[in-house]
């Protein structure tokens, strides 16, 4: 049966706005003057409404859920490392010994990284757990800056692919879902999209991804003005844009961020991979981004472009730009630091405090 985008996007309910508000009227009755916890004030409200009560309580079934894949466009000089790291990275997840599994321990989270489009054979490597390559499309991609990275078929399965993510990692009881990536190479796309759905001009959203050097940013800013060029025409058919400039690790996280919304669990974005995504699935389903927050601001410029066209102000800013969802990790204790104060805080009745009004 054919994918119904629409019928998607009419399924996603809004946040419930009374309990957002009923935190806001809590904040104002709490031991403190009214606004001085700042942001973290509206972050205890957007907590209450993506659960559905004030006070809200402690995100404690968090997973982080890292889309990898390889793309054909790392073997034209656009990276600082070579495409095998993707692979050699997918395990290192699996071990346990990368920089997100020591922050979402930190955060008591969970890690689950999904092979969806990696180039290699784990067969090299002893193997790897079934529910890694559960939802693989295909190997590594087309390159993106003379071709479609691939067919429309293999963008609609990632993304269904990445919509049933979702919701097994729903009915398993997760509370919060936050979008991780591992792919050499994938800023490139992400570049490609974030140009095309913002109208930037490319070198104002090519960043240095892994740390390139002049030359191979300029080899990445042509890739992506080649990519754009063939993107423009389909902005309105998301499901082509991504089969023709971004990969099945792209299109699935897009797939898991509609879904998430469509089943009313909150998602923390990470970063520039993130935020593109979040494009394209804001332009399947307007509503979904209000279950959505910010993490962090990368140091990667099509990230700042993204928030600004969905209308996210990040969490964090610690110029941080390794992906994997580890900005998103160290803004989890902020989410529920949000909804302990709101929660746990005495009113002015309650701790016979007087307010400002006697």
């Amino acid at each position: 049966m054919p994918l119904d985008l629409t019928a998607i996007a009419e399924s996603i309910a809004m946040p419930d706005e009374a309990a957002g508000e009923a935190a806001r009227r809590r904040q104002m009755r709490l031991t403190k003057p009214a606004g001085a916890l700042g942001r973290l004030e509206e972050v205890s409200a957007w907590v209450a409404a993506v659960q559905g009560q004030c006070p809200p309580r402690d995100f404690t079934q968090a997973v982080v859920v890292v889309f990898a894949g390889d793309h054909g466009i790392a073997r034209e000089g656009v990276s600082a490392y070579p495409p095998e790291v993707t692979a050699q990275m997918v395990l290192n997840f699996v071990a346990g010994g990368a920089a997100i599994n020591v922050l979402a321990r930190q955060a008591g989270a969970r890690v689950r990284v999904v092979d969806m489009s990696v180039d290699t054979d784990y067969s090299d490597f002893g193997g790897v757990p079934a529910d890694v390559v559960e939802y693989k499309v295909r190997r590594s991609t087309g390159v993106i800056g003379r071709e479609p990275a691939m067919s429309l078929d293999e963008a609609e399965a990632a993304f269904v692919a990445g919509m049933a993510i979702a919701d097994d990692e729903v009915d398993r009881g997760a509370d919060l879902l936050i979008t991780g990536d591992m792919g050499i190479g994938n800023t490139t796309p992400t570049a490609a999209l974030v140009a095309i759905l913002t109208r930037s001009e490319i070198v104002n959203v090519v960043g240095r991804g892994t740390g390139i050097d002049d030359a191979a940013w300029m080899l990445k800013c042509a890739a992506v003005r080649d990519a754009a060029r063939r993107g423009r025409p389909l902005k309105a058919d998301p499901i082509a844009l991504l089969a023709e400039v971004t990969g099945p690790d792209l299109a699935a996280m897009t797939g898991f961020l509609v879904q998430a919304a469509v089943r009313r669990t909150p998602v923390l974005l990470d970063g520039v991979v993130s935020g593109a995504c979040a494009l394209v699935a804001h332009r399947i389903a307007h509503h979904a981004k209000h279950w959505w927050a910010a993490s962090h601001r990368s140091t990667e410029p099509a990230h700042t472009a993204s928030l600004a066209r969905l209308g996210l102000e990040p969490l964090l800013d610690l110029e941080l730009r390794l992906g994997e969802g580890t900005g998103a990790a160290l803004a989890l204790p902020l989410l529920n630091a949000a909804a302990a104060t709101l929660r746990e805080m005495a009113t002015f009745d309650e701790a016979g405090v007087s307010d400002r009004d006697g």
